[in-house]
């Protein structure tokens, strides 16, 4: 699908939606520094050739500009001219939306999505048992365990790809990049806001459980 064929109405909805989230989490603190990205697909998608809105690069993201986004192709370049850059991490965007399909990616650096990722760094993924927030993405078994999965911090983002490609698990809708923050990825804005908002709480209810029991 080209991006000039998609609607005028489709491009403004993924602009509103993130606008509404990017609000919502600023206010809640989970952008510092002008760190995090989100992005929303517009359009359908086949494994070469989707588009999607993604914050721009440096942006205060507690404040609304005309500047606050823009669209990008398959390989992470803008869709249309523009002077903005995407987000640095653009291409850990490409590649999970290749390799899930879904609709929408929000990523955001918190104290306890960092704390527990250098605290399980060794095992590589993130321990959760039989929380009741597990069921935030669709696993409903009695006692649920899952691991969410934790892969390196590289400044050279592209060398970040190839680890998320080997390790995302498409049962777990997340993916934590070591003392860097989580990306969680939904069918559509409100699934992947969902998605977010129970791994940060798991985050936080796991870190809080071990200090409790390694005293």
């Amino acid at each position: 699908m080209s991006f000039a064929s998609l609607s005028l109405e489709t491009k403004q909805r993924a602009l509103a939606e993130l606008t509404d989230v990017k609000r919502l989490f600023a206010d809640r603190g989970w952008f510092p520094g002008t760190s995090g990205n989100l992005s929303v697909r517009v359009g359908d998608i086949a494994p070469d050739d989707f588009h999607f809105a993604i914050t721009a690069s440096g942006k205060d993201k507690s404040l609304s500009t005309p500047e606050d986004f823009l669209f990008v192709d398959r390989e992470g370049k803008p869709s249309e001219t523009t002077g903005l850059k995407p987000s640095a991490e653009t291409l850990i965007h490409c590649e999970i939306y290749r390799q899930t399909g879904c609709g929408a990616i929000f990523h955001v650096h918190t104290v306890f999505n960092n704390l527990v990722s250098e605290l399980f760094w060794e095992r590589k993924s993130i321990p959760v048992d039989g929380v009741e927030l597990i069921k935030a993405f669709n696993i409903w078994d009695e006692e649920a365990h899952i691991e969410i999965p934790i892969v390196s911090n590289y400044a050279h983002i592209p060398s970040i790809v190839p680890e998320v490609t080997e390790r995302l698990d498409k049962r777990i809708p997340g993916i934590m990049l070591r003392k860097h923050g989580i990306y969680a990825w939904g069918a559509n804005a409100f699934e992947a806001k969902r998605h977010l908002e129970a791994f940060e709480f798991l985050f936080e209810y796991v870190y809080r459980w071990e200090l409790l029991h390694r005293r």
